[in-house]
């Protein structure tokens, strides 16, 4: 586990050894146990390094047997072993134990669809000095980041994180107000875009190839759920603790002391619970709560911990959590607002005091249905079916007579949301759901000049060729197959990524194993929302290892009350940073609009901290990048 940094160019001596440590420096978080670079006239390579697997002799950069292709390697390959041996049987011979020098062996045998036979996360480059190509690498899902700038010039300059790339002099700040608009929408900037024009994001499952200063880049891999296995729930249930228990283990190979972030839901229950069965010890869980009970889920956690012998640890969260914020904003690098960033930034750091590596239940939302979304898009399908006339005249108006609260979450509160978006197309529908700030309110919030920059763009088009590829499937799945595609690798992936490096921990996802991912995917949709059960197959499968009363409940989330923190201990902070004139002039937003928004707030008028959160985020990277 580690970060990398590299820069490619067809002109001789444009390779400057200064420059790409400056980059490496950059990172010096994600790897602060060894650092390596590798140079010649065309290319330069460097890396710092989390010693994990191998710890002794696992250097980097890597070179093959005929030091004819060196390779920079972030991640964790857990079929490596098994590879390992076929390749030796084959007559390849290693000098190193590592996962590392496997990807090479494969490069040499499979060229770049060596990325075909590798379970695991990761983000790599491999120089080839016989074709004098840079051929570069991400996982499937998109665990691990990797950003490049390909330059007017042909140079191609990549890197692990935003700070790295920024640190070259050639790399421009200028920004992409495209992305920026979008980010107001997803509350993170979409693949392959980023905040700045120069700088590109390589999706997941992707590779890229330079040579004489051209590239190409291409998708080798994504879930097919139009394959459907015909199968009983019963086998469903065996075939899913099976793989779990697999990708469980594979994950729990280190050289180092090994925990597990525990929330308290089916996911991260179930995981801790499988470790449990492989480990020999205690297995280290670490949990993370608020004061606020309606958004802690402690008691669960601890309950899962007690059944399983956890050696367990909690952390509070409080407002005072807030002095993190500029700490963050310079490891995203880009605007990124999902609030869940501060409690798993503080559980990460916490963690990182016990153990190196830590496993998580992220990706079983995304593969079993586990989001309220999906039942509700299923219920729009039937809905959307009902004569018009009866859905305006007489359903809608009916439910809009019902008082609520525009403070206070109530059931009368959600079928008036639901019902405003179930009429939609499906693409409509589930846009309105997920964004921050929806079209509505950037009609009005936008300034004039900020309209005129944009132009026609429609930030549903991330979206969008998504539902377009899944025609045929299931309003469920092709729902999920979205999600896989956007929200888990835009959102997910890189706030667990950012914030566990951040504090050089290192995290791992069973769940995201790409057979547990394809397995999920061939399953009828029936199995995985039965009736208006979410996740229904993985909770069964987690009934058999944890106290049900922890999987069968209201699911949570991972909510942080920046609502209450807006009111209270935090209102003069959001006002200072969005009422400011420097805010203003930005010309992107109206501040009329944003003081109306920010006053009906702390006033209890209105609930707009989504849409506060989001606008003070990349005011705070601004401060931060561009001022």
């Amino acid at each position: 586990m580690c970060g990398i940094v590299g820069i490619a160019s067809a002109n001789s001596g444009r390779i400057d050894r200064e420059t790409l440590q400056k980059m490496n420096r950059a990172i010096l978080h994600r790897g602060p146990d060894d650092d390596g670079f590798y140079l010649n006239k065309n290319v330069g390579l460097a890396m710092r390094r989390l010693s994990i697997i191998d710890v002794a002799h696992g250097k980097q950069p890597m070179n093959n047997e005929d030091k004819t292709a060196w390779i920079v390697f972030n991640g964790e390959i857990y079929n490596f072993q098994e590879l390992r041996k076929d390749l030796q049987n084959e007559g390849n011979k290693f000098y190193t134990n590592s996962d590392t020098e496997v990807i090479l062996h494969l490069y040499d045998k499979y060229g770049v669809d060596c990325v075909q036979h590798l379970r695991g996360m990761f983000a790599f480059a491999i120089w080839d000095e016989r074709e004098k190509s840079l051929f570069i690498a991400r996982d499937r899902v998109g665990k691990k980041p990797l950003l490049y700038a390909h330059q007017p010039n042909g140079d191609l300059i990549f890197g692990s994180e935003f700070r790295a790339l920024l640190a070259h002099p050639e790399i421009s700040r200028e920004i992409d107000n495209q992305a920026i608009h979008h980010y107001l929408s997803y509350l993170c900037v979409p693949a392959p875009l980023t905040a700045y024009k120069q700088i590109r994001k390589l999706e997941p499952a992707h590779w890229l190839r330079w040579k004489n200063g051209q590239i190409e880049t291409r998708r080798y891999w994504s879930p097919d759920f139009h394959r459907k296995i015909k199968i009983t729930e019963q086998e469903a249930e065996e075939e899913t603790l099976r793989l779990l228990r697999e990708s469980t283990k594979l994950r729990m190979i280190a050289e180092v002391p090994l925990g597990a972030f525990l929330s308290g839901g089916v996911d991260s229950s179930v995981v801790v619970a499988l470790m449990a069965e492989e480990s020999p010890q205690p297995v280290k869980t670490f949990s993370i709560g608020f004061e606020e009970e309606d958004f802690s889920e402690l008691k669960y956690a601890r309950r899962v911990a007690e059944h399983i012998g956890a050696e367990h640890h909690e952390f509070i969260v409080r407002p005072n959590a807030l002095e993190v914020l500029p700490t963050l904003v310079e490891h995203y690098g880009e605007p990124y607002a999902d609030s869940s960033a501060i409690p798993t930034y503080y559980v990460a750091k916490e963690t990182r005091k016990h153990v190196t590596v830590a496993l998580n239940g992220d990706g079983g939302d995304e593969s079993f249905a586990g989001y309220e979304r999906y039942l509700a898009m299923r219920l729009s399908e039937k809905y959307h079916k009902i004569p018009g006339l009866l859905r305006k005249g007489l359903i809608e108006n009916a439910v809009n007579l019902i008082p609520t609260s525009e403070i206070k979450r109530s059931r009368a509160r959600d079928l008036k949301r639901f019902l405003k978006a179930a009429s939609l197309p499906k693409v409509g529908r589930y846009f309105h759901w997920i964004s921050a700030i929806d079209r509505e309110l950037k009609e009005n919030l936008y300034t004039e000049e900020f309209k005129r920059e944009i132009g026609n763009s429609d930030s549903a088009f991330f979206i969008k060729r998504w539902f377009d590829k899944s025609n045929g499937n299931g309003i469920v799945d092709a729902t999920m197959f979205t999600d896989q595609m956007t929200y888990l690798p835009n959102d997910l992936l890189v706030k667990v990524d950012i914030a566990t490096m951040a504090n050089s921990l290192e995290a791992r996802s069973p769940l995201l194993d790409h057979k547990v991912i394809e397995f999920a995917a061939s399953l009828p949709e029936n199995i995985k929302l039965k009736g208006a059960e979410n996740k229904s197959l993985l909770k069964k499968v987690g009934s058999r290892l944890v106290p049900r009363e922890v999987l069968y409940r209201k699911k949570m989330g991972f909510g942080v009350p920046i609502g209450h923190w807006f009111r209270g201990e935090m209102k003069d902070y959001l006002r200072e940073n969005l009422l400011s004139d420097k805010f203003a002039r930005r010309g992107i937003v109206k501040a009329e609009i944003v003081r109306q928004l920010v006053d009906e707030h702390i006033e209890a008028k209105n609930d707009s901290a989504s849409q506060l959160w989001t606008l003070l985020m990349l005011e705070l990277w601004f401060q931060k990048f561009i001022d």
